[in-house]
């Protein structure tokens, strides 16, 4: 009798760990974010770029009917951005300085994104030579990504836990070397919001009022120094630069020349909100969120407008160039 019972419960056992097989695992995963009318995730967030280490708080949020907003908030500078999406209009929204974008987009699903859970099953869904692997109460599935701007980001690791709840998000390049990591806190699927959460006019609204009690007059600034790239194309150098006056402050306007030509604008930020109107995408950049168009990368960073302009680059050519301005200014 003993001896059936021990059968009977291998058997079991045997039967449960069926249920943690790479299909079973996905399934479920795909279940809970495809039937969430809404979530709530909290994290932090990690970027590498040039032996630099970017650290953001991520409060992301979906409700149903298309609407996302996710703050992130740099750690070293207490910096805040705001994204958001309702409907076919895409923010992003830079509070502290007075500023925001608006695109024509299709984001978040033209692109992979590490801090959301849909474009996260995508790449996962997507990939039908995934790999998965267990290791003790941690599912790992690794698959390919679909950053179209990052050439080399090539893989995803996704880790879940037990219960299939996301817990880390790994993105790989060629190399198999880490360029970002999303570390999950938590995952609210039945999160509520007020009807306003996902306004953008509620939070514009907001800044002017908050920008407004700091100052009720507007002032001008300068460029405390020109930042010049650290990285040039082959046979191009800088052929042209000046300093105008404007309303707000200076723009600083440098022009490289030769084999590849483009141009770079540094420019102070006005004290009233101004609103850049985008036919491109949100994307990274550095310390902050930007944008990015077919010929052009824009961003804010200390107080400073940059844009990268050319028509004779791709744009990984733009990217490797705006990822080298660094605010220690490099020699003519």
């Amino acid at each position: 009798m003993k001896k059936i019972i021990i059968f009977l419960g291998t058997i079991l056992l045997l039967s449960g760990c069926g249920k943690d097989s790479e299909k079973d695992v996905v399934k479920e995963l795909t279940k809970k974010i495809n039937n969430a009318t809404a979530y709530h995730m909290t994290g932090t967030l990690e970027i590498y770029r040039n032996e630099e280490k970017y650290t953001y708080d991520v409060d992301s949020s979906y409700k149903e009917e298309n609407q996302f907003k996710v703050n992130l908030v740099n750690k070293n500078n207490n910096h805040e951005q705001i994204i958001l999406k309702k409907g076919k209009d895409v923010y992003v929204l830079t509070p502290a300085l007075n500023k925001s974008f608006k695109f024509q987009s299709d984001w978040p699903y033209n692109n992979s994104q590490i801090y959301l859970l849909q474009p996260i099953l995508t790449d996962i869904t997507n990939d039908s030579n995934r790999t998965f692997e267990k290791d003790k109460d941690t599912y790992i599935i690794t698959s390919k990504v679909n950053y179209t701007t990052e050439r080399d980001f090539k893989n995803q690791k996704v880790y879940l836990d037990k219960d299939k709840n996301i817990t880390k998000v790994e993105v790989l390049d060629n190399n198999k070397n880490i360029k970002m990591k999303l570390t999950v806190t938590n995952i609210d699927y039945k999160a509520k919001f007020d009807d306003d959460y996902f306004n953008a006019d509620k939070y514009i609204k907001e800044i002017q009022e908050k920008n407004e009690q700091i100052s009720n007059n507007e002032t001008t600034s300068k460029l405390s120094e020109i930042v010049y790239p650290m990285y040039l194309p082959i046979d191009t150098k800088l052929t042209g630069e000046d300093v105008v006056k404007t309303d707000n402050g200076e723009r600083a306007i440098l022009t490289f020349g030769g084999e590849t030509p483009f141009t770079i604008v540094q420019e102070t930020l006005k004290d009233t909100l101004s609103t850049n109107y985008i036919y491109g995408d949100p994307y990274l950049i550095l310390d902050t969120v930007g944008a990015i168009t077919d010929n052009s990368v824009s961003w804010i960073s200390d107080g400073i407008e940059y844009s990268v302009m050319s028509e004779n680059m791709n744009i990984d050519e733009l990217l490797t160039v705006a990822q080298s301005i660094s605010v220690k200014a490099v020699a003519k």
